[in-house]
């Protein structure tokens, strides 16, 4: 997965990890008293988040069901409309024609991007200011939203430090969707994993469509149940992430790269697409809403390859492999091979193509990180680079990703923090053109 968690959900308790940041449900039901007032007061249902003909949460059964997701296949007409690429259709063995996990992705692109610009159209400021506040809800809140900071700050350094320099509004956002994030991926990679049940992540969707109505369960939740109302951010990828939490409990082989694809915008990709909104998109930025989104799913899916691609040996160890199969076979490889752990020339000659693609989702991320508002970013930046150098260091180990991990050590860590500040300085450039990221 993308990114360890703080916390470990069970559907009826929540345990802690050793951190110190467990809430009891004594506190929790506190919080959501005081919120839910706030909530009838501020109006926090957010029209346009939560589909509100939906009663029933959305079940993922089947890896056919007909979801929307983000694409980035296709080019554009002369008049700026989009088009669907051939190459983005498969032909299913009955020989009906359906949409790659490409097009998908790409529905779950063009709703977040009008949303935005909704929101842009309506307000001068995307970060709307609270209208009322009870007494003792705004202190709840900000404990929240400490809360939240600390997470970070103990998880993720350097981009907690990059947070730093954004504005208040944005930075707690960004903690409070990073925490959300954590404490859904632990739920199939933490000390609990074993104990996750589809029913489980069912109540956990439950939880966050309550969320986005305004409803918190917790101290945690309350923060991003204010970060969703405050800014134009769906709750798609927020299901979608939980999907890809669904997908690891049934899923340890994808036969190519289309369904390795799927599988890392669930779980990577659709960060980029929470995370935009609130970092915004600089006022003299030429490019397209959607062309930024599409580099911030591009970043998600550089660092989710990544993942993949350092980890080929402890994913193994657990018995998956989270390459595509095809190209496996086209290499001489299997997973026997993988199982053996043997550096060979068909290993190297592989892993080359593999982190070939993941440069170039790197490539295309850098493009949108421009757009991106001044103040927000240094983090992006600082991420990108650093995660970038991972797949440097697995070539200079020789390919060896079964019994060495590849890490970019502190001097390195520390040299790349101002090289992206420096980067976070340069203005959006003038174009019209959005970048389109191919496998």
């Amino acid at each position: 997965m993308s990114v360890a968690l703080l916390w470990v959900v069970s559907p009826t308790y929540e345990v802690s990890n050793g951190t110190g940041f467990l809430e009891s449900v004594r506190e929790g039901n506190r919080i959501l008293d005081s919120f839910r007032s706030v909530a009838r007061c501020k109006n926090l249902i957010c029209n346009g988040r939560l589909d509100k003909g939906q009663k029933n949460r959305r079940s993922y059964k089947s890896k056919n069901a007909d979801l929307s997701f983000w694409s980035l296949g296709g080019s554009r007409s002369q008049n700026g409309s989009r088009i669907t690429p051939i190459s983005s259709m498969v032909a299913s063995p009955a020989g009906e024609i359906t949409l790659s996990s490409e097009q998908k992705v790409y529905d779950v692109v063009l709703k977040q991007a009008a949303l935005v610009k909704r929101k842009l159209k309506s307000s001068d400021d995307i970060e709307v200011k609270p209208d009322i506040i009870l007494p003792g809800s705004l202190s709840l809140l900000s404990e929240a939203y400490d809360r939240c900071g600390e997470v970070c700050a103990e998880y993720a350094k350097t981009f907690y430090l990059g947070t730093l320099l954004m504005t208040p509004e944005r930075r707690r956002a960004i903690w409070a969707i990073y925490v959300w994030c954590r404490r859904t991926d632990e739920l199939v990679d933490g000390p609990n994993a074993s104990h996750i049940t589809p029913t489980a992540l069912d109540r956990w969707e439950a939880r966050l469509e309550d969320i986005f109505r305004g409803r918190p369960f917790d101290m945690l939740d309350a923060a991003l149940s204010d970060t969703v109302c405050r800014f134009p951010v769906d709750i798609q990828p927020f299901r979608d992430m939980i999907e890809g939490m669904r997908m690891d409990l049934w899923k340890s082989r994808y036969k190519n790269f289309d369904e390795l694809y799927l599988y890392c915008y669930y779980v990577a990709g659709t960060v980029g697409l929470m995370s935009v909104p609130v970092m915004g998109i600089a006022p003299d930025s030429q490019a397209t809403t959607e062309s930024v989104y599409n580099a911030g799913l591009a970043l998600g899916l550089a660092n989710q390859l990544t993942n993949i691609l350092r980890d080929v040996g402890e994913d193994a160890r657990r018995g998956r492999v989270y390459l595509p199969q095809d190209e496996l076979a086209q290499a001489g490889l299997s997973d026997e091979d993988i199982f053996a752990g043997k550096v060979t020339d068909k290993w190297r000659n592989f892993m080359k193509k593999q982190i070939n693609r993941a440069r170039k989702f790197f490539d295309d991320a850098e493009n949108g990180v421009k757009d991106l508002s001044s103040a927000s970013r240094w983090p992006v930046w600082a991420s990108l680079l650093l995660y970038r150098q991972i797949l440097d260091e697995i070539e200079a180990n020789d390919y060896n990703n079964f019994t060495r991990r590849a890490y970019v050590g502190k001097p390195k860590k520390i040299l790349a923090l101002p090289l992206a500040y420096a980067k976070s300085l340069v203005p959006p450039p003038s174009r019209t053109s959005s970048p389109v990221v191919k496998a």
